[in-house]
């Protein structure tokens, strides 16, 4: 069999996908490289490990996975780099990496995952850099242990709730759509606000919570605030908001969870408790200390219009250092004002990276989850969720005695990452399960970067730059793995400027795409309603891109790469650019790509699996694959499911709609590749793919036709289906 039937017979889906799925549930503990700084939606990348050693290895997929391997003069190129996930993969294994994006974020981040770092000499000036700015503002961020007596412990979480003026009798009204601010998971019981003197209570039951311990009067769980509307507790007139005119609300500060190192052994739960006078007077000094500081890198720069942006500017945020607080605000310009500092090039970088990062958690967009007690990033969601009560973490972070970190959104924990993260380029590994044990098995020989003391080096290169209209020599690359845009309404260009207004201010003179003032693009493939970018936009730009990898691609070559959509509609976007690239799709393989329950996706409806399509310009498929019933189609998909099921999954509808998906843009192409016009326009395209599809019949027929499909029988023909393969002989149909 030819190397170009490589994915197609050596790829093991049951196999792959329980790696992926395991990986996404704690993906920094599988691929601790992704720590470097936040991206979103990565890929698994066992997933891509897979894929690569599928193509370009010997021997059983689930053998050579956990062996060291090195294929020298392998090129790899990755249109769409976005996280880096399918290069770093490439490069670990020895190959040649090419990666394009046009978001300058993307290849910071990247370069940043890739590029060698001395970690002793990284370790030495972020502990000074700690060190110096604990001294700078390490005093706003201590307390008054209340329940020991004990002063000057640290707080893990200060709790901040949205206020407005009523617009009758001008006092101040709270917010709060609820008064639960911790449940008994945690923590041993349940801790209520008092909605008339703001102490905090302690207690069992929901249903019947009790009076105040303070003042006695009813506790509740129910908020005012709802639905845009909040009566005054003063003269009761019904207030709306958010007030776009208004600007910014205001907060006020009404909890504290706080860090007591002595006590913590023997206390039973988490220490909290309401502010205090020394509490209130720390707030005034940060904004004392904030408008007596001469700022140089706290970005002044509007927020945009967009589809996310418009959501700020909703609830009257205009500039990005709108979403901070003044505290934050001094701790992060002192941050800026020490890297900028560092004189050693390669390390100034990888602070400016962790503090681009540290963003995250360090703004007033951060919600506290009451169940895990910990602060939500504020991309915890593919989004800018404007919240009514927000949290604000201890920009140091806190080390206990056993030197591991306490809650999140410090320097510390992003530190402490960033170092497992750069550590893992060196001494990659992989997890394998064991029985009922999770294994970590160092892979020797493999490594991730560019250069290395003995060992040889790697051809890396970092664009950021349009990949369609990049200049690549014909017949350059051995293979193009990527994970493009899925035409959804994750906008990342808008959501990467939030950190990309800071960053430029830290990244050197000429760092590239560093010269624009925003991060976003007119080419962004994504829908976007704001800057009116559809279907054909869509259609259109990925067309563009495979065509010019498809000229890139030796003869026989495979362009791989994932997706998913809940619209039919989209894959006929995918269907047509593979078509117009001249390429035909040889596999589509199952694979699960994301956390079932992630926050941005729970309850959605959603699928977490993607399809991940292969396809080449010449090559073979297996005839066992090819289907003109839905019956048969059926039968492909059944087995599809069973090996996600021998995966550990449960495969929801969502799932099984997009299996159904994947299979049917790969037998629309097949059957169009013959007669393809790359002159016609793109509505029209869209169209005529619409109509090969529908072919098939409809989703409800398919899926009844799946229903049919008897169970017994399939244990019988699923080895025939499999993709493991078990011989090197598989009756396939050359294109």
């Amino acid at each position: 069999m030819a190397q170009s039937m490589a994915i197609e017979t050596s790829f093991n889906v049951p196999f792959v996908a329980a790696m992926a799925l395991r990986e996404k549930q704690i993906q920094q503990n599988y691929r601790p490289i992704i720590a470097v700084h936040k991206w979103f939606a990565r890929r698994p990348g066992t997933l891509f490990r897979g894929l690569t050693l599928a193509e370009f290895g010997n021997g059983r997929l689930a053998d050579i996975f956990y062996e060291g391997h090195d294929f020298p003069g392998v090129s790899v190129a990755d249109p769409f780099m976005g996280g880096g996930t399918p290069l770093i993969e490439a490069n670990r294994v020895g190959c040649d990496v090419l990666g394009f994006d046009i978001n300058p974020m993307s290849a910071w981040i990247v370069r940043e995952e890739v590029e060698h770092l001395d970690l002793k000499r990284y370790a030495a000036a972020a502990s000074k850099l700690q060190a110096d700015l604990s001294s700078k503002v390490g005093d706003l961020y201590r307390t008054r242990d209340v329940i020991y007596g004990i002063d000057n412990v640290p707080v893990k979480y200060f709790l901040w709730v949205k206020v407005i003026e009523c617009e009758v009798c001008r006092k101040d009204i709270d917010l709060f759509p609820g008064y639960l601010i911790v449940e008994d998971k945690r923590h041993p019981r349940n801790v209520l606000v008092c909605a008339a003197c703001g102490d905090l209570n302690e207690v069992v039951t929901l249903d019947s919570p009790g009076g105040c311990s303070g003042c006695s009067a009813p506790l509740r769980v129910g908020g005012p605030a709802k639905r845009g509307q909040c009566p005054c507790p003063h003269c009761c007139h019904s207030n709306r908001y958010p007030r776009p005119g208004a600007g910014p609300m205001r907060h006020r500060l009404f909890a504290i969870e706080y860090f007591s190192p002595d006590h913590k052994a023997s206390h039973q739960g988490r220490f909290f408790k309401k502010p205090d006078t020394n509490d209130l007077v720390s707030v005034v000094k940060a904004s004392e200390r904030w408008h007596g500081t001469r700022s140089e890198f706290v970005p002044d720069d509007s927020i945009p219009n967009g589809d996310e942006t418009d959501r700020l500017h909703r609830w009257g945020y205009s500039r990005y250092r709108d979403l901070f607080n003044e505290r934050q605000l001094l701790g992060l310009e002192a941050s800026c004002q020490l890297i900028a500092q560092v004189k050693e090039e390669r390390v100034r970088h990888a602070l400016a990276t962790n503090l681009s990062d540290l963003l995250r958690y360090q703004n007033m967009l951060c919600r506290y989850d009451i169940m895990a007690l910990k602060s939500l990033d504020i991309f915890s969601v593919h989004g800018f969720p404007v919240g009514l009560v927000q949290v604000e973490s201890n920009l140091l972070g806190i080390i206990n005695g056993n030197g591991t970190n306490v809650g999140s959104g410090g320097w510390s924990n992003i530190v402490e990452k960033y170092t497992k993260a750069k550590r893992y380029c060196d001494e990659p590994f992989e997890v394998r399960v064991e029985g009922n044990k999770k294994v970590q098995v160092s892979v020797q020989g493999e490594w991730i970067g560019e250069t290395r003391k003995n060992f040889r080096s790697r051809k890396v290169s970092i664009l950021c730059s349009d990949s369609s209209v990049t200049k690549l020599p014909a017949g350059s690359l051995d293979a193009v793995f990527t994970d493009p845009p899925y035409f959804g309404n994750v906008q990342y260009g808008e959501l990467m400027d939030f950190c990309y207004v800071w960053l430029r201010r830290l990244a050197a003179a000429g760092s590239e795409g560093f010269e624009a003032t925003t991060a976003k693009s007119a080419g962004e493939l994504t829908g976007n309603t704001t800057q009116a970018r559809g279907l054909e936009h869509f259609t259109e730009g990925l067309a563009n891109v495979y065509r010019n990898m498809a000229h890139a691609l030796k003869p026989g070559a495979p362009l791989a790469f994932t997706y998913h959509h809940n619209k039919i509609e989209a894959y006929h976007a995918v269907g047509v650019a593979i078509l117009d690239a001249g390429l035909t799709c040889s596999a589509s393989l199952p694979c699960p790509a994301e956390m079932g329950g992630s926050i941005h996706i729970h309850g959605t409806g959603s699928s977490i699996v993607d399809t991940v399509f292969v396809c080449r310009v010449s090559g073979q498929a297996p005839t066992k694959w090819l289907f003109d019933t839905p019956e048969a189609l059926a039968k492909i998909v059944a087995c599809d499911l069973a090996d996600l099921r021998a995966a550990g999954m449960k495969p929801t509808p969502g799932d099984t709609r997009c299996v159904v998906f994947g299979h049917l843009t790969r037998m629309a192409i097949w059957n169009l590749r013959d007669i393809w016009r790359i002159d016609i326009t793109t509505s029209k395209k869209l169209h005529q793919f619409a109509l090969a599809v529908g072919a098939f019949g409809s989703l409800d027929t398919i899926l009844a036709a799946l229903n049919r499909v008897p169970i017994a029988k399939l244990a019988v023909d699923l080895p025939l289906f499999n993709r493991t393969a078990r011989s090197g002989v598989v009756d396939a149909v050359s294109f």
